[in-house]
């Protein structure tokens, strides 16, 4: 009995150590692999660089070899350069530094549509309407709401200098804000309509977007019998899947598409 049971012991462990070295091997030769492909793109990449006839842009060749893989994954796994993470955060947490003002394109000019209350615009006395000129002295005239969007954020607590016109006065004028963090609410109105249908404007789908939007329904419900509500949603650029999908709960019974949910 005990020559049986080491000889199944024996077994045991040769098996074992069959696994152990298959997983091993697997992972050298996973490591090799990987070892060996840098090597050949870091050897291509600098001979490109050296010897190509024309002058080329190494950041823009790695980013677009960064793209042309992960592109041929899927189409959520993507690379953010450090250029865009302020409107990366913007996006999934409705936070990001900069002087608080939605700007839009009027003409050949960009415009303040809005300077948010409260935050660096606002403060500096910016109305709807003033037209932006310069940013840190470089004129702006002719570029895209993106482009201008981009200098005007910042890390919060940096300096930016503003060249504005504004209709009714003859000279441009002169502004020095101080970037701060600027936070967007994703509900930034509710109300009732009337005495049964309620409002919610949903701007984004950001960090405490579920939160904010089922708040707005409590307070409602709270002294009127709501039967309905519109949920604006026009101009939300999207943002985080789970407080989409958290959202929706609030309203569908799950596994029932037509069903309401009472919250």
């Amino acid at each position: 009995m005990k020559k049986k049971f080491k000889k199944i012991k024996i077994i045991a462990i040769i098996f074992l150590g069959g696994i152990l070295s298959t997983v091993s091997i697997g992972f050298v030769d996973n490591y090799f692999e990987i070892s060996k492909n840098l090597d050949i793109f870091a050897t291509l990449f600098r001979e490109v660089n050296i010897y190509y006839v024309d002058k080329t842009n190494p950041g823009s060749l790695i980013e677009k070899s960064i793209e042309g893989m992960l592109g041929s994954l899927d189409p959520y796994t993507v690379y953010i350069p450090e250029s865009e993470i302020e409107d990366h955060q913007f996006t999934i947490t409705g936070q990001y530094g900069g002087i608080g003002a939605l700007i839009r394109k009027k003409g050949d000019h960009i415009i303040i549509a809005e300077p948010y209350e409260g935050f660096p615009a606002h403060k500096a006395g910016l109305i709807a309407g003033d037209v932006l000129l310069e940013v840190d002295g470089v004129k702006i005239e002719g570029k895209n709401t993106g482009d201008v969007s981009k200098v005007l954020k910042g890390q919060k607590g940096s300096p930016v200098k503003l060249l504005m016109k504004r209709e009714g006065e003859p000279k441009p004028f002169e502004l020095n804000l101080i970037r701060d963090e600027i936070v967007i609410n994703s509900v930034p109105y509710y109300g009732m309509l009337n005495d049964h249908i309620g409002y919610v404007m949903l701007n984004s789908f950001t960090d405490n977007a579920f939160e904010e939007v089922k708040k707005a329904l409590l307070k409602m419900k709270e002294n009127k019998e709501l039967h309905g509500v519109i949920l604006d949603m026009r101009g939300n650029p999207g943002g985080l899947l789970r407080e989409a999908v958290n959202i929706v709960n609030l309203f569908v019974e799950k596994g029932h598409a037509n069903s309401s949910n009472q919250i």
